[in-house]
């Protein structure tokens, strides 16, 4: 198995063919948690693939779940999508019929603007809850993103930021390596630093409900040029955020927005990645190596965070069983 991937600036437009911005469009109130304190922060991101994309996704499971995370869930088993929509400052969660109602309209009004289907766009959304979304600011926001789509690294930065709420600082990554002789590259921006201890699945199926906070969430968004089938991508995203995302814990509350998306548009010309591809998994070793990195920048981002502690169980009968164990001790806040 290859593992030789070396680290490369541009995060999610890293890979090729694909574009982002980050504006500010006034979503998220002045003096709302530290990445909006000091002055206008940007409060929306798009990001877009130039041609049509295999996507995965991972999803909360809690058992309050915010209007993006449905139309997420539900649109990402059609196994294609071309951009994702992202705001900070306002979840859009706990907000009823008229926040579904918001979050298909930021992707229909997107997808106008973009010249593709409603349902080839994706939507995020992290912030305050139970607040209606301004949707004047949205469709503001988005036509202004349109205007300055870019694929250098200055733009992943500004896309960074605006998925920002609490965190203190912009997370980012991007790897290169081979698959076939051909150079691939897979990318990641991320953000999170309360309200932490993601519980994703592929459908968002919510088996019991969990603690609720107040204002943050865990958001990621990753981009890659491998072509790789619909289905081998889930699968090994799966495994990716069970080894990264699911096993982080801050304060031991689970979001109601927690989403992990990954857009794969094929352009680095390998041959397509399926189930039983023999370069498979290298794709895996390179996505699970992305999403662990961002899984730390979380913790050590972490709210009230001064030390970070790495949990180890040996002489456990099962992996379940370990995980018990290990956030018996991690999720108490004393001890």
């Amino acid at each position: 198995m290859n593992t030789h991937w070396k680290s490369i600036p541009g995060s999610i437009v890293a890979p090729r063919g694909f574009l982002t911005s980050g504006v500010f469009c006034d979503i998220k109130r002045l003096g709302t948690g530290k990445g909006s304190n000091r002055g206008k922060k940007r409060d929306l991101a798009l990001l877009v693939s130039e041609v049509p994309a295999t996507v995965a996704g991972m999803f909360t499971t809690n058992q309050v779940c915010a209007a993006p995370v449905k139309i997420c869930a539900e649109r990402v088993k059609r196994g294609k999508a071309q951009a994702i929509v992202v705001n900070s400052g306002n979840a859009n969660a706990c907000t009823g019929r008229q926040g579904l109602a918001d979050a298909k309209a930021m992707t229909a009004f997107a997808a106008k603007l973009l010249r593709m289907a409603p349902e080839a766009v994706l939507v995020g959304s992290t912030g305050r809850i139970g607040v209606n979304m301004p949707m004047d600011n949205v469709r503001s926001g988005i036509e202004a993103a349109m205007q300055i789509l870019g694929s250098d690294a200055q733009c992943a930065d500004e896309a960074a930021e605006a998925i920002m709420t609490s965190d203190t600082k912009s997370k980012q990554v991007a790897v290169e390596f081979k698959l076939g002789g051909k150079p691939v590259r897979i990318g990641g921006i991320c953000k999170g630093a309360g309200m932490i201890q993601p519980g994703m699945s592929a459908t968002g199926a919510r088996p019991a409900a969990a603690p609720q906070g107040l204002h943050a969430t865990m958001l990621c968004f990753i981009t890659t040029d491998a072509a790789i089938e619909a289905k081998a991508l889930q699968a090994c995203l799966q495994e990716a955020v069970a080894h990264s995302f699911n096993r982080i814990t801050i304060d031991g509350d689970m979001s109601t927005n927690d989403t992990v998306l990954v857009l794969a548009n094929g352009l680095a010309g390998n041959a397509k990645l399926g189930a039983r591809s023999a370069e498979l998994k290298s794709f895996h070793a390179a996505l699970n190596h992305v999403c662990l990195e961002l899984a730390k920048m979380i913790v050590r981002d972490g709210e009230g965070v001064h030390r970070v502690v790495t949990v180890r169980v040996n002489g456990a009968k099962t992996i379940q069983d370990a995980e018990a164990a290990a956030r018996a001790g991690a999720d108490r806040a004393l001890g």
